[in-house]
């Protein structure tokens, strides 16, 4: 919409006329006056002039009439433009602020931009309270609309780099998370292996087996017998398995033999070793070089007091080898 220039010499064209006007009545009370005095044909001429006079007079009112509606209907238009301008700019600024609020964060790092679109927008505003121009204003303002337009389409791409880069990031951890859960699922899996190579990893005495005997010509020769008051040696023998996780070299086997009322039988108090933190006592110990392969133990215990007979009842035979209890069997004495 094009702006009209507002009739600026309208003031004086209306004090000329009002100048003319009372000219002319000044001019008609001489003319009357002159009339008195004059024949009949001046009086004529006077009203002639004075009819021309009084024309010009009403051409220059209905111009001044006119010029004063095309100026009111200018004030009109103007201020409708007005109206309009900021109309819009107010419906630019909420869109604005409303595109800031709805990104969030990410609208931060267009900070200089939003700026300078508050500046402009101030800038209009004061314009549009003061004497101003339609033009102008509206030069500025379609200024503003590129700028904010500018403004709208980079934080549309920052919006979309940012929504990539979280999917990627999104991806990322995913996979690391995977690779950690794998991780440790095989660091699970080799703990539990190794574990059980821990289990595995040691000898085991099977077939544990005691053998009550009854000395005879002074201990050279031996009678099996199940009697307690007949017993004086009791033999102990085992088979250690072959295992190949087992690492070769010095084994020490530690036995008990518990009679029957849970009183571990030994030779003296200082025998003992170390079973699960706790120290015990043992009544055999032997030695041994094991390789990995199968092997056959028997180990003698032969009772101090040959006089005082043996318990009665059942025995229990365990077999100790590093720190874990390898193998076990019962016997008894009637």
């Amino acid at each position: 919409m094009s702006s009209k220039a507002v009739p600026k010499g309208w003031p004086f064209f209306f004090g000329t006329a009002v100048i003319f006007v009372l000219y002319l009545h000044q001019t008609s009370r001489k003319i009357q006056f002159l009339m008195e005095d004059q024949n009949t044909a001046t009086s004529r001429k006077y009203k002639i002039i004075l009819s021309v006079l009084a024309l010009l007079l009403l051409v220059l009112l209905f111009w001044l009439f006119i010029q004063r509606s095309q100026l009111m209907k200018l004030v009109k238009e103007k201020e409708a433009q007005k109206i309009e301008l900021q109309h819009n700019l107010d419906s630019l600024m909420t869109e604005h602020n409303n595109i800031k609020l709805s990104y969030g964060a990410l609208s931060d790092s267009l900070k200089a931009k939003d700026s300078l679109i508050q500046v402009n927008a101030l800038e209009i505003k004061k314009l549009l309270d003061t004497q101003w121009d339609y033009n102008i204003i509206r030069k500025k303002f379609e200024r503003l609309q590129k700028v904010a337009q500018g403004y709208v389409h980079q934080m549309d791409s920052l919006y979309t780099v940012n929504r990539e880069l979280t999917a990627e990031n999104d991806r990322i951890r995913q996979v690391v998370k995977t690779e950690q859960n794998r991780n440790q699922s095989l660091m699970k899996d080799k703990e539990e292996l190794k574990q059980k190579m821990n289990d595995a990893a040691y000898i085991k005495a099977y077939d544990v087996r005691a053998t009550p005997y009854k000395l005879k010509s002074g201990g050279t020769r031996e009678q099996v017998t199940d009697k307690a008051s007949r017993t004086d040696r009791i033999r102990i023998c085992f088979t250690i398995g072959e295992n190949p996780l087992v690492e070769s070299g010095k084994k020490i086997i530690y036995i008990r033999i518990t009679r029957p009322d849970n009183v571990v039988v030994i030779k003296s108090k200082y025998d003992t070793f170390v079973f699960n933190g706790q120290t015990l006592s043992y009544s055999l110990r032997e030695d041994i070089a094991y390789q990995g392969k199968a092997m056959n133990l028997c180990l003698d215990w032969t009772k101090k007091d040959t006089d005082k007979p043996a318990m009665k009842g059942k025995y229990i035979v365990s077999v100790f080898a590093d720190d874990k209890a390898i193998g076990e069997g019962v016997f008894e004495l009637k």
